[in-house]
């Protein structure tokens, strides 16, 4: 048993010291890549946050097949689905014990700057995304090919087993062991091991169900369980926040002047209390990762840059609004961050001590359904890339069985390890994704040009590729040839657009 404890503290103490490496430069390149697409965009994540809520209701065409596409709100919750869930609750509480409430502040800021990359990345996944038989797909692996050319090809395959690996096994090994540990915590009485094991099991056959009905099922799942969990989430945050009212002012004011420093938490650098909050930022709302466009890429929808607005909202309802929930949960409790670890059983401890002993058990109902959307939503980013690269039904299947199994892995391990590994995987992904979607700004720059031009002229915007002659990838962009009923403009509209 010692020695089985000594190999995973040193397998620990290695990832620990890569990831450090690694997010020492990745945080930068967040940063700067985020203000960049900023500049680019003339700060599109807070011009057209009101544009964000109309796009959400568009209604999709009809598919090959006959069946209703995938619609703009589905795409929404495929993608919320991965974003919402353990990242929002443990990640949030780890961040607050690691790097001390400043941390949540510049998971604020990262989600602000951050908008304008979802929207980037989101907007070039419409533009280069191709058909299937009952929808549409898409991603970084896609337009790295379409969009860079096919010289590039080889870093678009090298993407593909970077997000098969990190959400399909990694990410999901994150979920299934914070829902785990949410369960021990609620039942203490119970012999953990034997509580994990059946969660282990019972989390893989679930699985296992929902995946092997494809998008349309996971979509289905995803649009009933992420919203009604999220919203009862943050009622019940808001009912603790009014508890609490009296200590509010005092809470943000912690997180402010921890942030810069003003006062120090457990002695940890600025620096430290910066990354921790982009890391844990990141991993929740995912922006500048590459994973999100692989689900904005299902949508139908008129025009390439109504995805990559609703994406952006995404961002927003992850960070500022569930993440901030959590935070004002554990804050408001005002434990004694330099003693605690973290994870989910802080924010099941805190919780329980403003509404009692029953806010365990939510919690535990919550983070259940919340980090069983994000396994299937995190399945299906895999799932498009396996796609991807094969065709083969065997593959496929192969990756399902594996893909269940990191679900039954992930509730039996250690949870310090399985993080810190979900920490090295996207901070590689951040990496190749960036190398893709800055030199190809201009596109999105270009089709958001095209799209503020219908919207001046009083228009439903819609987008064939002929509009922007000699746009990067235009062969690429084979969907945006008119032979989406959407994406039609009748003759009057296209009267008032030339006049």
């Amino acid at each position: 048993m010692n020695e089985k404890s000594t190999v995973l503290d040193q397998v620990q103490s290695v990832v620990d010291a890569l990831s450090g490496y690694l997010w020492q430069g990745v945080t930068w390149l967040l940063i700067l890549a985020g203000l960049y697409f900023c500049f680019r965009t003339i700060v599109v994540q807070v011009r057209y946050l009101p544009a964000m809520f109309g796009a959400i209701t568009e209604k999709p065409s009809k598919s090959q097949s006959g069946r209703d596409g995938i619609s703009s709100f589905k795409a929404f919750t495929i993608s919320a689905a991965s974003r919402v869930g353990t990242g929002n609750v443990a990640g949030v509480a780890i961040a607050v014990t690691t790097g001390g409430p400043g941390a949540v502040f510049w998971m604020w800021m990262l989600a602000i700057i951050g908008g304008a990359s979802s929207f980037v990345e989101s907007t070039l996944a419409q533009a280069y995304k191709v058909r299937d038989a009952d929808n549409y797909r898409g991603g970084p692996a896609y337009y790295i090919r379409k969009g860079l050319g096919a010289n590039w090809a080889w870093l678009s395959v090298v993407f593909c087993v970077l997000i098969t690996v990190t959400y399909g096994f990694v990410f999901n090994a994150v979920q299934s062991n914070s829902i785990a540990d949410s369960i021990v915590t609620s039942f203490p009485s119970f012999d953990p091991n034997r509580v994990k094991w059946i969660v282990g099991i019972a989390l893989a056959v679930i699985t296992g169900v929902v995946i092997f009905g494809g998008v349309h099922r996971i979509a289905s799942v995803t649009q009933v369980v992420v919203p009604l969990m999220a919203v009862a989430y943050i009622v019940v945050g808001f009912i603790v926040v009014v508890i609490n009212i009296g200590e509010v002012p005092n809470m943000v004011a912690r997180i402010v002047e921890n942030a810069f420093g003003v006062r120090q938490f457990g002695g940890a650098a600025l620096g430290t209390v910066i990354m921790t909050g982009i890391k844990r930022g990141l991993f929740s709302n995912e922006a500048g990762m590459g994973s999100v466009p692989n689900a904005a890429a299902t949508a139908s929808v008129s025009h390439p840059v109504k995805q990559g607005l609703i994406q952006t909202l995404g961002v927003y309802f992850d960070t500022i609004v569930v993440c901030s929930i959590t935070a004002f949960i554990i804050l408001l409790a005002n434990p004694d961050l330099s003693e605690e670890t973290g994870g989910i059983n802080l924010t099941q401890t805190a919780l329980s001590d403003s509404v009692g002993s029953w806010g365990v058990h939510f919690l535990t109902i919550v983070i259940f359904f919340l980090a069983f959307s994000s396994v299937i939503g995190n399945y299906y980013y895999g799932e498009a890339n396996i796609e991807y690269l094969s065709g083969s039904k065997g593959v496929l299947t192969a990756f399902r069985v594996l893909v269940a199994l990191c679900v039954l892995g992930g509730a039996l391990g250690s949870i310090p390890l399985v993080w810190a590994l979900a920490d090295v995987f996207s901070g590689l992904m951040v990496v190749i994704n960036l190398i893709a979607i800055v030199p190809l700004c201009g596109v999105a720059v270009a089709l958001l040009a095209n799209f503020d031009k219908q919207r001046a002229a009083g228009l439903n915007p819609v987008f064939h590729r002929d509009d922007i002659p000699g746009i990067r990838g235009y062969e690429g962009m084979e969907c945006w040839d008119g032979s989406d009923p959407l994406t039609h403009r009748d003759e009057h509209d296209q009267a008032a657009l030339s006049g």
